[in-house]
């Protein structure tokens, strides 16, 4: 290999050790071993209790995946108020919670409130002392039924709307002007309500 003009000499390290700096993968059947006494002692710690939190049951993002239906974050706030189940309390039982989600239909909302009711009718709460039940608590009688920790599933999703023609109603529905309008009347609600109050007093005060 020839060099031309006036460079740097190459300085090509062709002579490196390799061999003694390849990784092995021989540990993998003992790392298998130890991963599965992990779980196996964690379930023992665990007791009773479910092996994973509750998710709610959310869309998939992008139009390619919106179909499937999977785990979310967590449940929004307005979700556990419907299920009369308090944030805190939420936490306590095993239910994540996601103060950043927010519900944009109706239908995914009410599925995870089902979902909600369906776990806390499942639920019993054991007392951290026996003999000592607190506010929260199960009665004597649902602790002595069978306890399961087996998740509740998710849901297949909420079916889709048959085929059908387009009414002449919804091709003459201009959703882009409606949604705008609602935002904008939205946005100036406060701003009119002062103007009308404002004009009330000043009609009052003529009428004096």
């Amino acid at each position: 290999m020839g060099f031309a003009h006036n460079n740097v000499l190459h300085a090509n390290h062709f002579r490196k050790d390799w061999q003694r700096r390849v990784r092995t993968w021989f540990n993998q059947p003992g790392r298998k071993l130890r991963r599965r006494n992990a779980r196996k002692t964690k379930a023992a710690t665990l007791g009773v209790r479910p092996l994973n939190l509750l998710r709610p049951a959310v869309r998939a993002q992008t139009v390619r995946y919106n179909r499937k239906v999977r785990e979310g974050r967590g449940f929004t706030l307005l979700e556990l108020k419907e299920a009369g189940i308090g944030r805190k309390e939420a936490r306590g039982i095993g239910i994540v919670v996601d103060h950043r989600r927010r519900n944009l239909s109706a239908e995914g909302k009410e599925l995870n409130v089902e979902r909600l009711k369906a776990y806390k009718s499942r639920l019993i709460v054991f007392p951290r002392k026996a003999g000592k039940a607190k506010k929260g608590d199960s009665s004597a009688e649902d602790l002595k039924a069978a306890t399961t920790r087996a998740a509740i599933p998710l849901p297949e999703g909420i079916p889709a709307e048959a085929p059908r023609k387009i009414t002449s109603e919804e091709r003459e529905f201009q959703a882009f002007r409606t949604l705008r309008i609602a935002r904008a009347n939205q946005r100036h609600e406060g701003a009119r309500k002062a103007r009308a109050a404002k004009k009330e007093e000043e009609e009052a005060a003529k009428k004096k």
